[in-house]
């Protein structure tokens, strides 16, 4: 089994930091309440230049915020589009991006749900049990317009629903009850002002 997968193809090596972070710059992430964060994102109908400089500045942005994944709408634009950098469970790599992305239904046998912690980038801190299906599949397209699939088990499938919910117009606090929901905003409360002076730290780092 290679060790990492590159917009869902296997890949003989690759840097630490994807390439596209070095050419990007950071953006603001949004929080939850934001109103970008809570309504549905619209397609991606424009293929080019800006498209991919985006694309260049969320990868470096999610590397600063020590992110897995992040959608558009948390860097403020409601746009399905969303990148990711996220081991599964048998410790291999997946890096990409996925533009329009569609999550496929899957069948009631072939579901298994895993309960275990989830966290965001726009709940800073929170970390709560989410029950999430450990496959998935996504499709969508390329920064170039062709068409893409991306499979995931375990984490990485945690990853790609969490990011579809994104765009969607969910977050994770939506799965949750409302006492686990105040706990969690109870814990990015408590945690913020830890979580942002290390984005801070990493920013000035990361060249």
């Amino acid at each position: 089994m290679p060790s990492v997968f590159v917009q869902g193809r296997p890949t003989a090596s690759y840097p630490p930091f994807a390439p596209e972070a070095r050419r990007g710059s950071v953006r603001r992430v949004t929080e939850v309440g934001e109103e970008v964060l809570h309504r549905p994102c619209r397609d991606v109908t424009e293929f080019g230049p800006d498209l991919a400089a985006l694309i260049d500045d969320m990868f470096r942005t999610m590397y600063v915020a020590e992110g897995a994944g992040l959608a558009a709408n948390q860097v403020g634009l409601g746009l399905r589009l969303f990148v990711y950098d996220c081991p599964d469970d048998e410790g291999v790599r997946h890096v990409g991006h996925i533009v329009n992305p569609v999550l496929d239904a899957l069948a009631p046998a072939a579901r298994r749900l895993l309960d275990e912690g989830e966290g965001c980038l726009s709940v800073p801190g929170a970390v709560m049990a989410v029950p999430r299906p450990d496959r998935a599949v996504v499709r969508g397209l390329d920064k170039d317009g062709a068409p893409l699939l991306v499979e995931g088990t375990g984490y990485f499938a945690r990853c790609l629903a969490h990011e579809t919910d994104h765009v969607n117009g969910h977050v994770y606090l939506d799965r949750l009850s409302a006492r686990e929901r105040k706990t969690a905003l109870r814990q990015s409360a408590d945690r913020r002002e830890e979580v942002f002076a290390r984005r801070s730290a990493n920013a000035a780092a990361f060249a």
